[in-house]
Formats: C-alpha cells, structure tokens, sequence
C-alpha cells in the first residue's frame, strides 16, 4: 500500500490472468519511498544539490543547452530515454530532440535489450513485434523451445501460458524455468549461434524439414541451409557442451509438435553476435514452418515494462514514429508534416546508446544530456566507463522520482510522476495497446514528463501547443504520426480503449480490428516471404584463459528489476536479495578459496565488483553469474564488456571472461 494506491488482481484480463511478479504486488510501496523527489535539485557552487524552484530549474537548463547549442552545435546535446516510458513520453521526447534541441544524438536503454531481436525480426518479416500472435496462444503449445529465456523468475505470469507445453531451454544455468524443463540444455556462455545452427543442420540432415512451407512462403533458405551444414552435431557439442543426443531430442520434439514455438530472450541476444544468434533461431522456426501458421511461431520476449511500444515511436537513434526508420525520405516527409515542421530540419540517424554514452564529454560528443526513465550508472555495460563519461559533461540532466546512481551525479535532477499518478498507454509484447489511468494525484511539487518538455521546449522557442501535456492530445498526435508505418496506431483511440476493446497494431483506422495475428496470409516483406539469414558462429569478443579463466555471464534477480533503483527501495524485495551476489559452483568455489557466504572479488580487465557467495551445484563449472541491479562496488556491469553487435548496437553483457577470488586479494 502506498499513498492509497493498491494492487488488485484483474482474473479477466487474458495476457496474465490476474497473476503479477513479487516486483508487480509490492509496485505501490515506491510511491511513498521516503526519499521520493518532489522537488528540483540544482547542484550549487559547493557541490551539492539543493532544492530550487521549478522556474529556476528549468530555466536554467535551457540557457545552458541554449549556450552549449550556440557554442557546440546542435548534436552538443543528447537525449537517454527508456523503455518504460509511455507511448506518449516516448513519442514527445523523440519530437523533442530532433525538433526543439534539433540534435541526432538520442536513443534509449531498450538498445540493451530488445535491439538484437528487433534488428532479426525486421529482416526476417519485415516487421518487429515480440510476439506476433496473443500470449494466449502459447497456452495451446506442445512444445516451446525457450532460448535464452528465464520467464518463471523475471515473467512469473507468463508461466501460467508454458503450462501444458514440454519446454526445451537453452540456458547456462539450471534456471527455474529450467527446472521445470522437459529438456534442458546447457551451453558455454556466447555459443548459442553454434547450438542454433547445430539444431538447423539436424533439421536438414533428418529429413524434418517442411520444405512445402519453405518453398511457398520464404526465401534464402539454400544459403541459410548451406551454413548451417557446417555445423554437425559432434562439432556443436565440442563449441557448446551440449551432448549430440540432446541436440537430437531438442528438434525432435520441436519437429513432432502440431503446435510448436520458437522463443528468444536476452540470453540469446544480448551478444556482439545477438542479431545473427536471433536469425539462426529465427532460421531455425522457418525451417519448421511454425511463423505465420496458426498454433505455431516465432517471437521475442520482451524485457521492460513498455519494450514494445517505447522502440516504435521515435526515441531510438534511427527511428520516426510508427517504427518508421529516420534514413526513409517519405517517412520524414510524413512526420515533419505532422510536426509542422521543414522536412531538411529533422536530424539524421545519431549514435546507438552505448556510443553515445561513451562519446559524453568527448571532442566531438555531447557536452550535455537529458536522461529520462533510465539509470545507465549502473545498467549500462562497462558501467565505470559511463559513469567517467557522465561526469565529465558541462551539464547532466535526470528526471526521475527517486535519486537514482545517475540522478545522484546530475547538476539539475527533475522530480516526475509514477505509474499510478498519470494517464497514457503503454503495447505489451504481443502488440496490445493498455490504457494507464491516474488513479491518484503526484505529491505536490511533482511534475509530468510531459509538463517537463513543453517547459524546455517552450523555453528553447517553440509553441507551447507543438509539446502538449494532455497524454490524451499527445496520443491523438501519435496516431497520425504513426499512420501508415509499420507499427501503425491510426485506429486505436483512448475512446475505443477505454470501451475495452483489444486492439493490436498494426490498426490502420477505425473500423479496423486490430491484428492480434500477424503473418497468416503473408509476411511483411514486398513479396510476402520470410527471409532465411546466411549467418555462422563467432566467438565472443573475450573469451576465458590466462588471468581470467572463467566466463561471467549477467541477468536478474527475481526480486528486482533492471538498475534496481525502484525495487531496492521495497523493503520487502530488498530483503529478498539484499545485496549484490555471485552464483558459483562449489568446485569452482573451492578452487578459489571461496565459502558459501564469503565476500569475493570478481575481476575482469575492464574492473572488479564485489559479491556475496552462492554455492550452485548446477552450474557450469566454467561460469559464474551475477544479477546486474546493484549499485556502486556491486555493479555487475563493471566487468562487461563494450564489445557490440555490428547491426543492433547490443552490448555483450552475457559473456566476458573473469577471475573470482576472497575479497581483499591484490
């Protein structure tokens, strides 16, 4: 319970069945955090932040965007967003930076999460929606082959969908979703490609694959066929560690269903490899026939509260509204009209997030930036190297509701709403459209995010009425914005919402009823064909030996959530995991010294972290990991790697190679 707000099970709402995570139930306690902001923050000539009025603050930001712009350029400001922001938030905050700052330099924390499967998903079908059939679907599955995916942890609800499903998981560790696999299997960290053509190659070689489906509905095959050859299954388990005969029990089972699918999560995309290691599952379901068929498919799960909707409306590098891509001279024709702006005033495509934070403070990066929804002290991978960056900038700007790790470097820090206290829509991975309704009023003194940007905006020299505040009006923008794109929202209304209809993209108008179902008669591609990818196995960029023998690899805890700025200030789940910890198998433990319990020092050559000790038997002896929301000398992310996926930007945070020792070891 907090400020009067509190969490009631909904049993008739399809997608969780009135189920929520311990994060979902506990989600009110934020809003009462006692260090709730409520009011700016402007850090003053001795170092510290104090309190100021909101006029102050947001006028001393535009003057000194203003100066930086004159001085610099206009790409002297960059814009972090996140993929928990509403549709609305999302879509001003892009219209923001490319037309009140004009600058290309903004993208989002999403580029660390969905952008591998995304940038698979586009080139396959020609179009990106997590899961392009209902949650509800999986429900019918005889089996699901879940890469990279730990969803009975990090999506509790969803496991209500797996039930009846024989799961195949592909995964490091003996997750809990492993647990309760009817086949697990285990490969060395960064080598999901390699299982993922071995599969592919055993489809062939066996005779399972649907070659009617092929023929009539894809394109590429006898390439993607041809790499994947190369890739018997005794040269797999030598990569991967798998042995042959479950390779072999794996794609019979995905080839003996009626009704089977092909998942993918961060496991299996968050590589410098993460594109092609998507497209090689992607292959793999194709191969099958299971996309665009009923009872079957392909899809990605998505990772952050809005992960669908926050990639669609423009706060990505490459991207206009409608996930139309920014290089697209009728997608800027389009947008600019309904911005009312000249179609040769919208910047191009900018940096990807981790080269844009990396470039802060450099000779030809941003000098300032505007954070909103993120916390990439501590998120972002090679996060000592962030946070130097961070702090080297002439002006950092955090909206946020609790002192976040990246707030607390800020020079002016913005207290915004919460999910209870504003109005918007956020899409669910299956591409459903959710009303969010203020159901209480933000503490006094707390502002919108939208409040926020008409009032930088408004101070840079744009009409008030270019950034309104209504979510409502801001909602009725983006549809036409979105018209015609891929992620088309023309259709979809707050009115209809609100009447309780289920409305997926792409609705192109009114009367449309939305497309629960993509990919039935066609794919999105001119010639109505799935794409093959000719892809192949690389290492990961580091791989373990000398110093650092053992593979790290990052993920979640189930009692918290990305940075764990929110749930770490839930007493409930700070109780739950306390403090930052490593799981390691007891032989590897003892090899290093290490008890259940003790305080180790994990080491790569980017930095160290400290951990706590846990003994896991079922672990790879080869591999320790760490749950990456833990602040200062507990930041997993101060060993991962910057390496990054040459075509989605995807950092390497599942794989760099480390040495664990007792804490105090020079």
């Amino acid at each position: 319970m907090g400020a009067g707000a509190a969490v009631r099970p909904s049993p008739g709402f399809p997608v969780n069945q009135g189920g929520l995570c311990q994060k979902g139930w506990t989600a009110p306690a934020l809003l009462t955090t006692p260090d709730r902001l409520t009011t700016p923050l402007v850090r003053d000539a001795s170092g510290a932040l104090v309190p100021t009025g909101w006029d102050a603050a947001l006028d001393l930001v535009a003057e000194r965007l203003g100066a930086l712009r004159a001085a610099h350029g206009a790409d002297a400001v960059g814009v972090f967003g996140g993929g928990g922001l509403t549709n609305e938030k999302a879509y001003l905050l892009g219209k923001f930076a490319r037309v009140a700052l004009g600058t290309s330099q903004i993208d989002y924390n999403g580029r660390f999460c969905m952008s591998s499967a995304a940038t698979a998903g586009n080139a396959a079908f020609g179009v990106d929606r997590g899961l392009p059939f209902p949650v509800t679907d999986l429900g019918d599955a005889e089996v699901i082959l879940l890469a990279g995916a730990n969803p009975a942890d990090t999506m509790p609800p969803l496991m209500r969908h797996l039930g009846r499903a024989a799961l195949v998981v592909v995964d490091p560790r003996r997750s809990a979703t492993a647990e309760r696999a009817a086949l697990h299997l285990q490969p060395a960290p960064g080598t999901d490609l390699a299982l993922a053509l071995g599969l592919l190659h055993l489809a062939v070689a066996e005779g399972l694959v649907d070659t009617e489906y092929v023929a009539g509905r894809t394109a590429g095959f006898a390439a993607a066929r041809q790499r994947a050859m190369a890739w018997w299954p005794e040269r797999v388990e030598r990569i991967t560690g798998v042995p042959v005969a479950e390779l072999r029990e794996a794609v019979a089972l995905l080839a003996g269903a009626r009704r089977a699918y092909v998942l993918t999560g961060r496991g299996a995309e968050q590589h410098s490899k993460g594109t092609d290691t998507a497209a090689a599952f992607v292959n793999l379901a194709l191969a099958l026939g299971l996309p665009g068929r009923p009872g079957s498919g392909y899809g990605c799960l998505t990772g952050q509260g809005n992960g669908q909707g926050g990639r669609e409306h423009g706060q990505k590098a490459d991207q206009l509204p409608g996930y139309r891509m920014i290089t697209d001279p009728a997608a800027r024709e389009h947008v600019a009209g309904v911005w009312g702006v000249p179609v040769d005033s919208l910047p191009g495509p900018g940096r990807g997030a981790y080269e844009l934070l990396d470039a802060l403070g450099t000779a030809d990066g941003p000098k300032a930036l505007l954070v909103f929804g993120s916390n990439p002290a501590v998120s972002a991978p090679r996060a000592g190297r962030v946070s130097e960056r961070l702090a080297s900038l002439d002006l950092l700007v955090v909206a946020d509701f609790v002192p976040s790790e990246t707030a607390r470097m800020a020079d002016v820090v913005l207290p915004v709403t919460q999910w209870a206290e504003e109005d918007g829509t956020m899409t669910n991975l299956e591409g459903r459209v959710l009303r969010r309704r203020r159901a209480l009023p933000p503490p006094a003194g707390v502002r919108t995010d939208l409040e926020v940007l008409q009032g930088l905006a408004v101070r840079l020299g744009q009409p008030a009425d270019r950034f309104p505040t209504a979510p409502r009006t801001a909602f009725e923008e983006l549809r036409r914005a979105s018209r015609g794109g891929r992620a088309d929202y023309a259709g979809i209304s707050y009115d209809r919402l609100d009447a309780g209809e289920a409305l997926h993209w792409p609705c192109p108008d009114e009367e449309h009823p939305g497309t629960p179902r993509l990919f039935l008669d066609r794919f999105a591609h001119p010639d109505g064909r799935a794409r093959f990818a000719a892809v192949d196995h690389r290492d990961a960029a580091e791989s373990p030996g000398g110093r650092f023998p053992l593979y790290a690899t990052t993920g979640r805890s189930p009692a918290h959530y990305q940075s764990g700025a929110q749930t770490r200030r839930v007493p409930e789940l700070a109780a739950a995991a306390p403090e930052a910890y490593v799981e390691i198998h007891p032989d590897t433990a003892r090899r290093a010294g290490l008890d259940e319990g003790a305080l180790a020092r994990i080491s790569s050559v980017r930095g160290s972290t400290l951990a706590r000790v846990r003994l896991v038997g079922t672990l790879r002896t080869d591999t320790v990991f760490l749950p990456f929301h833990f602040p200062a000398e507990g930041r997993a992310n101060l060993l991962t790697s910057d390496a990054l996926d040459p075509r989605s930007g995807m950092p390497e945070f599942k794989v760099c190679a480390v040495r664990v020792e007792p804490c105090g070891t020079p």
